[in-house]
């Protein structure tokens, strides 16, 4: 088994063992995998109101759906289990590559080429300050 597919499984075991109310799901994201984790990077570890104005200032494509991501697992938070809103961090915030959309482009001399568009999984987790 490979490192990334043994990596993957761990993670998908912390997540069924994480509380499932304070954690949201983006999935199908067309932004690619890579410029989505450029933004993610930026709010890991973060205060979540900290976490929101970053991202309300932030010039990416991305920002707005993880902006959206957040708020979710603040209201999913909120609405579960009697938490200070205003205490909870982003303990935990990964990208995975969703499937890739398969284009064609069509090029000189009667040719084409393939375009690929890939999208992002997101997941989120968030967790009281200690």
């Amino acid at each position: 088994m490979s490192r990334r597919k043994r990596r993957r499984k761990e993670r998908e075991a912390e997540a069924r063992a994480v509380d499932k109310h304070k954690h949201s799901v983006l999935r199908y994201l067309r932004v690619t995998p890579r410029k989505t984790r450029a933004v993610v990077d930026t709010i890991r570890g973060k205060k979540v109101d900290e976490a929101l104005a970053i991202l309300d200032f932030t010039n990416r494509a991305a920002a707005a759906p993880l902006a959206k991501l957040l708020r979710t697992g603040v209201a999913n938070a909120a609405l579960s289990e009697n938490l200070d809103v205003d205490a909870l961090i982003v303990k935990e915030i990964h990208v995975d590559q969703g499937p890739t959309l398969k284009r064609f482009r069509p090029r000189a001399m009667g040719r084409a080429t393939q375009v690929q568009k890939k999208t992002s999984h997101v997941s989120c987790f968030l967790d009281e300050k200690e």
